[in-house]
């Protein structure tokens, strides 16, 4: 028998999945496009994910499953070539967003210890986290889980500690005056800032693979996720205005793949921007332990349904194969795309899945006993979202929008031949 996971475990799986190297990786390009109305973005994204978190509790609920998204999906649309790409991008996701972790680590480090003080030590330092994850993965899941419990902790006190400092040191400070309305992007633009980083939200999902082992499901699981979205909206929204109000908009620019820690320095000197560098490290390490291991998962279960070869449910030194095939694509996307590239095509690919997490929802209320009407209006606003991203980010990177489309085109191709060759 299966330990139970209690509630206060079930919303740490949801705030870790959340506060992993989102947020670091992330910030610094929400200031870039929302300017003074980075909170409105972050608020924007969290009222997205909090009425997603809807179609996943009334689903999680019902068909508590540890394939979690990957169950939903099938459920509602059935072993198709759809479901399959729609699977496939989710893996493909995970991989986006390891790139976006690894990406961050990789811009962190060398602040603390240059290796070749030049373009190189990005490089080095992002893939050689990525091994190393892969290593402790193999190695072992329980070390992988024993990191994950120390590093929540250990992000949620230093983060918590540079919000105190940082409202604090907000007192008469003149860069406040960013807040105010007229250093706002225009409402369309706060929007497509919202949503470019909407990938600091995803985690949550983390929640719906862990639901067979909650306790007390009917209560615990709403519980779970609501409580772990409505903490982390606040939290990044406090972290945004201390952050907007802390530096000049055109030092975030400069520091932008690094603006957390460069935005302690005011408040705390070098040693805050040293103690920010530490816990961006350990959380975006963290996020990339959990994610290489969920990543794997993700790659197994579609097998398991019949979605990709049963080759992925191999094992290769008692690991999914998945796991091996996850780290190595995850190296290859790092060293070649620019940040807002990875970012947007991560948030482009989650987009879509919750829509159609949300469509199932809608499509399933009967079964889920829900009201019809909180499914219908994510399913819309994901869609709306996601077609408004890909429009301004079209005129500002193009690359980013050429990956995001290419990256679904070929999840659903490969779908389409597997399940051509079956037959």
């Amino acid at each position: 028998m299966s330990q139970k996971i209690k509630l206060t475990e079930a919303i740490s799986i949801g705030i870790g999945g959340m506060v992993g190297g989102g947020i670091f990786a992330v910030l610094g390009l929400a200031v870039d496009l929302s300017k003074g109305g980075t909170p409105l973005a972050f608020l924007f994204a969290g009222i997205l994910s909090l009425i997603t978190s809807y179609s996943y509790v009334k689903l999680s609920k019902k068909y508590a499953d540890r394939g979690g998204t990957v169950k939903f999906i099938t459920q509602g649309f059935g072993k198709t070539i759809f479901s399959g790409g729609i699977n496939n991008l989710l893996w493909v996701s995970y991989i986006i967003m390891l790139s976006l972790y690894a990406s961050a680590f990789g811009s962190y480090a060398p602040n603390l210890l240059p290796i070749t003080g030049g373009e190189l030590d990005f490089h080095l330092y992002a893939s050689g986290i990525i091994l190393l994850a892969a290593i402790i993965n193999y190695y072992s899941i329980k070390v992988v889980g024993m990191i994950e419990s120390y590093a929540v902790i250990i992000k949620l006190v230093i983060l918590i500690a540079f919000i105190g400092i940082g409202l604090y040191g907000l007192i008469g400070n003149p860069n406040l005056e960013q807040l105010s309305p007229e250093n706002w992007e225009a409402p369309l633009q706060l929007l497509t800032g919202g949503m470019v980083i909407f990938v600091a939200y995803e985690g949550f999902e983390l929640i719906a693979n862990s639901a067979p082992d909650i306790e007390n499901p009917d209560k615990n699981i709403p519980r779970a996720y609501y409580i772990a979205i409505i903490f982390v909206v606040l939290l990044y929204i406090i972290i945004a205005v201390v952050t907007v109000g802390s530096l000049p908009f055109d030092q975030i620019k400069t520091a932008e793949d690094y603006v957390l820690a460069e935005a302690a320095k005011p408040m705390l000197g070098q040693t805050g921007f040293t103690i920010i560098t530490i816990a961006a490290m350990i959380s975006t390490f963290s996020a990339i332990n959990a994610s290489i291991y969920g990543g794997s998962r993700v790659s197994y279960e579609i097998a398991e349904e019949d979605e990709l070869p049963h080759q992925f449910t191999y094992q290769l030194w008692n690991q999914p194969i998945g796991l091996l095939i996850t780290a190595g694509l995850t190296l290859l996307l790092t060293n070649t795309l620019e940040l807002e590239s990875i970012s947007t095509a991560g948030s482009v690919g989650f987009l879509l899945v919750f829509a159609m997490v949300n469509y199932v929802g809608f499509k399933l209320s009967k079964h889920t006993a829900s009201r019809k009407g909180i499914p219908l209006t994510g399913f819309i606003l994901c869609l709306i979202a996601m077609v408004v991203l890909l429009k301004q980010q079209f005129e500002s990177n193009k690359m980013g929008v050429i990956v995001a489309l290419s990256i679904i085109g070929g999840c659903f191709l490969i779908e389409y031949f597997y399940k051509m060759n079956e037959e």
